[in-house]
């Protein structure tokens, strides 16, 4: 645990695959913080929904039955022995599944359902309540903490993160074109600024970072410098 004794709230956001999910659980690790993939969430709740038959071949969620079933969707995270930290979804380990293109081109209009937002973002808050947390997403600091004290909202172009979710998959033994993991980066980031319920937007107060050229290297001594500032001068 972080030897300060002051605990904040840490929030970031940002565009599909630019980084900050690797770069906020990264920043928790280094400050002793518990790490909340809020993103992994919204896929769990999407992987239930496909494997439940409730979104159409063509991507069509079906948005009454989905509401009908939060109910019955329980979502956990479990930190491995390695340090990472895998998403249960109804206790079941799914971080594998949930990070396939197969959810990846479905999450957006399920993340989009207002409902489906209204439930998460109250279970993040409610995680949330002890600060001393790192939390990343699309709304994180407009809406699930609007007086974190930390907020940062990351951007790169849809190429550079197109190409970084292609080698992640591919890594992973996915077999995709670059092309489909570009066209579904753009796609999300239209239905992810253009939703009416929590839109993806920059916090006024929010740090503007870019790391289209940055080393992880470069991207965790910036954070930690943000973070230092923060607690040295509130």
């Amino acid at each position: 645990m972080n030897k300060n004794t002051r605990l904040i709230t840490i929030a970031v956001d940002g565009y599909s695959s630019s980084g900050k999910s690797t770069m906020a659980r990264r920043l928790a690790a280094a400050v002793g913080y518990r790490y909340i993939d809020s993103g992994a969430m919204y896929r769990a709740v999407t992987l239930y929904a496909l494997d439940n038959g409730l979104i159409s071949t063509d991507g069509e969620p079906d948005k009454a039955a989905i509401v009908s079933a939060l109910p019955e969707i329980s979502i956990d995270f479990a930190v491995q022995p390695d340090g990472t930290q895998h998403t249960l979804l109804n206790g079941v380990d799914v971080e594998t599944e949930i990070r396939r293109l197969r959810v990846s081109n479905a999450v957006s209009p399920v993340a989009a359902i207002a409902e489906v937002r209204r439930a998460l973002v109250a279970m993040q808050k409610k995680m949330g309540e002890r600060k001393g947390i790192v939390m990343d997403g699309r709304d994180i600091g407009t809406v699930v903490f609007p007086d974190a004290e930390l907020k940062i909202f990351v951007d790169a172009s849809p190429e550079t993160r197109a190409m970084r979710r292609f080698k992640e998959l591919v890594e992973k033994g996915s077999q995709v074109s670059y092309e489909d993991v570009l066209s579904n980066v753009v796609h999300r980031d239209h239905i992810d600024t253009t939703r009416d319920e929590s839109p993806l937007r920059r916090a006024e107060d929010a740090i503007s970072l870019d790391n289209s050229l940055m080393s992880l290297e470069e991207q965790d001594a910036w954070l930690l410098k943000q973070f230092n500032k923060v607690l040295q001068f509130g």
